[in-house]
């Protein structure tokens, strides 16, 4: 019998031990515990397990100017064209995300639970002052972080996750509209009979971070998808006048936000009272861009929304107003 010595049996059971991990791994073991079942595509490779977390609500409640906001970072499968999936990365599992109102000097006690199994997420609220390095950070797998901040300025503002790289979680559906309300109101409060929010945002190769950078995008639309709001239009009576909360939130592109048959016979640039502009025919949007615009429209029929870079609006940056007797 051959004596093997020492050094060769750790080597022999380091041997043995990788070998048996790979069997382990090629034969679809999962150490999380979850089966994911038969997944084998015809080329034998094994089937993307996609997620589809199902979206969860915000939980807004205010005491006096205090607000508690409460939001998740999860992933979740959104259409962004019919029968077009994307497997989003998301906060509430909504693309953009839902709209934040709060009131101009109100102190915000934001919370951002994270389940997404494989990705830290963070919140950037560009509606406050805070040091990004405290009140931005991440927040891991699994976890929760709470920040507090003041909103003293008045506007319509991007919020985003700020994770690095930034552009893939953009680009990936991680941003939305917060709007704070002017202390003192808008000076057209009171003759405003219709208000809409709207985002403008783009779709690219999915996950896919070398086509967020470099690529053309494949989808430019408004709330998420191209055909929500042309099939399902916003609504008014003749003679309204109506209000729109606009927000381009990129990443990449420029809107040049234009409603055809009116003029916006008044407009607040980032939705500040002071940045007041009069008699626009379309307004110029930088990524993360906000305004607020109102026009009224004076006769019944349909009243089309767009980019007014048509390049924009072939790819789905539209959508209807549709303005009857009665408003229905």
């Amino acid at each position: 019998m051959i004596e093997i010595p020492a050094r060769y049996k750790t080597v022999r059971a380091v041997l043995l031990v990788l070998a048996a991990l790979a069997l382990l791994i090629t034969s679809g073991c999962d150490w999380s515990n979850d089966d994911p079942g038969d997944t084998k595509l015809p080329s034998g490779k094994p089937e993307v397990q996609r997620l589809n977390q199902p979206p969860i609500p915000p939980v807004i409640t205010r005491k006096g100017n205090e607000v508690f906001i409460e939001m998740t970072a999860q992933v979740t499968q959104v259409e962004i064209s019919k029968g077009v999936p994307y497997e989003a990365w998301t906060f509430d599992g909504t693309v953009p995300g839902p709209v934040i109102r709060v009131k101009q000097g109100d102190q915000l006690h934001f919370t951002l639970n994270n389940i997404d199994p494989q990705m830290p997420h963070s919140m950037d609220f560009h509606a406050v002052h805070a040091a990004p390095n405290h009140k931005f950070i991440g927040v891991m797998p699994g976890q929760e972080g709470t920040f507090t901040y003041t909103a003293n300025s008045p506007g319509v503002f991007m919020y985003h996750c700020g994770t690095k790289p930034v552009l893939l979680h953009l680009g990936n559906g991680m941003y939305g509209m917060i709007i704070v309300e002017p202390k003192d109101g808008y000076p057209t409060d009171q003759q405003i009979d219709q208000e809409y929010t709207i985002v403008q945002s783009e779709w690219y190769k999915e996950n896919d971070y070398q086509a967020f950078q470099n690529a053309k995008p494949r989808y430019v639309v408004f709330n998420g998808n191209n055909y929500t709001l042309t099939e399902h239009p916003l609504k008014a009576n003749v003679g309204d006048r109506v209000r729109l909360y606009v927000l381009n939130a990129g990443p990449n592109e420029v809107s040049s936000f234009h409603v055809v048959g009116t003029l916006m016979d008044t407009v607040y640039l980032d939705g500040n009272p002071d940045n007041v502009l009069h008699g626009m025919q379309t307004v110029l949007l930088p990524a993360s861009g906000g305004a607020v615009v109102e026009f009224q429209l004076t006769e019944a029929g349909d009243y089309t929304m767009v980019s007014h870079q048509f390049n924009q609006a072939s790819k789905g940056a539209a959508g209807l107003i549709r303005v009857t007797p009665d408003g229905k």
